[in-house]
């Protein structure tokens, strides 16, 4: 199975990312990144559900940062 390069805001998203394995939400971050950035060449702007996804993500990562020290 080919993983997708990019995560459009149509694109399923996992409810609750606590339960998402680390390599699997490692690749979803790395989707919902190349979205914005194709966002911002695009469209000018992102999406606010792209947005949204990425701060999601960023709070997910630092919450496990936390539980590992």
């Amino acid at each position: 199975m080919t993983e997708k390069l990019h995560l459009s805001p149509d694109d399923e998203f996992p409810e609750d990312l606590s339960k998402v394995e680390d390599k699997d939400l490692q690749v979803l971050d790395s989707q919902v990144q190349r979205q914005l950035d194709y966002e911002y060449v695009a469209e000018g702007e992102p999406n606010p559900e792209t947005e949204f996804r990425h701060y999601d993500l960023d709070e997910e990562f630092e919450e496990r940062d936390k539980r590992e020290t």
